[in-house]
């Protein structure tokens, strides 16, 4: 009996263009029946070959399926590869890496251990973990071993790669050439310097594009007049964060009964050669609403899950973010707010009302992958027992 035991090194979830690193190791463990006299060849476990690589798949409607290709990452079909997996009619591979060879013919007594470290780059402009209505891509590192005479054994770990848009990386310069040595002259005597790594060159960008404070100013009008003047903090948000504005009532001519707002994905795919060109599906997470007719002003505090995708875009899905607002108005004339030196306040029986929607864009971006590890439980540890 042979156990293999699979464990990534840091949590389970990985931006784009990140090497994952996995602890990968084959033990013989001790039985009772050692104990027993045999054979110097039967007390060895032999194992053939151990390779790994990293698949993408991607779920969908056969009809969205049917006019799409497949990536240009996948230059090997998994059905020709030893990692092949289950593929129905709805699933396609959008890309793989090459197996990796962790050994050949690997001899182990009872009680001895191997261990390997499987390291592999996610390509740069793959797709994002997503689990959408009408879309999903789904990652899993595939571990493959053989004993001598017997059937190839797979295990699988299962990973989240979060997206890193070009904007990012071209202002952080994060893919920079890191072969041009330094013209500076070197000193013996001072601290070595150690280069940063592109992955830590985009976080930090990507913190300053978040960071920025730029207020933006809307004007919320419907055919009466004017309901309500909105100030959105800054345009650029990170998973985990919350979304900060503000509501200003005094400039109204129009009563203002309760406001909604929702934090909505707009996810869109394109059918070409049919009838229907094009799917739309809005998922509504985390929502606001606040009842605030007699307000002056009022704050609006909606949180950003950590378990959402941020924007992204490839030739069979895009991924927008929005908030989407809906105000309750009222044009009665005989509807007047509550005073603060009033006893009681009687408030009508009936108001005529009217209902107005607007939705508003903004950027979501990814956040550091072990923030994102420690709130979302994954499983990083896999164990197969190969008899």
């Amino acid at each position: 009996m042979i156990e293999v035991r699979a464990k990534l090194l840091r949590g389970h979830v990985f931006l784009s263009g990140e090497f994952i690193e996995c602890i990968i190791s084959f033990s013989h463990p001790v039985t009772p029946s050692h104990k027993v006299s045999q054979s110097h060849t039967d007390v060895f476990e032999c194992l053939a070959w151990a390779s790994a690589q990293i698949h993408c798949q991607c779920f969908t409607d056969t009809k969205i399926l049917k006019d799409k290709g497949v990536n240009k990452h996948s230059p090997i079909a998994l059905a020709d590869t030893s990692l092949g997996t289950l593929t129905g009619e709805n699933a396609k591979l959008v890309f793989s890496t090459k197996p990796k060879i962790l050994f050949c013919d690997l001899r182990l007594c009872p009680g001895q251990t191997k261990t390997f470290v499987y390291k592999e780059k996610i390509p740069t402009d793959s797709p994002p973990s997503y689990r959408g209505q009408l879309v999903k891509y789904s990652y899993k590192i595939v571990i493959g071993t053989q004993k001598v005479n017997c059937p190839v054994k797979l295990t699988r770990l299962h990973i989240r790669v979060l997206p890193l848009p070009e904007t990012v990386l071209s202002e952080g310069g994060a893919f920079c050439n890191e072969t041009i040595e330094e013209l500076t002259p070197t000193n013996p005597f001072l601290e070595i310097r150690h280069r940063e790594k592109p992955i830590d060159l985009a976080l930090q960008s990507l913190q300053n594009i978040t960071a920025r404070r730029n207020p933006n100013f809307y004007m919320i009008s419907n055919t009466w007049g004017r309901v309500a003047r909105f100030c959105l903090f800054k345009p650029a948000y990170k998973l985990g964060e919350d979304i900060i504005g503000t509501f200003d009532f005094t400039v109204a001519t129009v009563s203002c009964m309760q406001v909604s707002v929702s934090l909505q994905c707009e996810e869109e795919t394109i059918i070409r050669n049919t009838e229907q060109s094009k799917q739309i599906r809005i998922i509504t997470f985390s929502k606001y609403h606040e009842v605030c007719f007699g307000y002056k002003y009022t704050q609006l505090v909606l949180p950003i899950p950590l378990h959402v995708t941020p924007a992204f875009g490839t030739d069979l899905v895009t991924l927008k973010w929005r908030l989407h607002f809906e105000f309750v108005t009222s044009t009665s004339k005989g509807l007047n707010a509550p005073v603060l030196d009033d006893n009681y306040w009687r408030a009508p029986s009936e108001v005529p009302i009217e209902t107005m929607v607007w939705s508003l864009p903004i950027r979501l971006y990814s956040t550091a992958p072990i923030h994102v590890a420690q709130s979302i439980q994954g499983n990083g540890d896999q164990k197969l027992i190969i008899r």
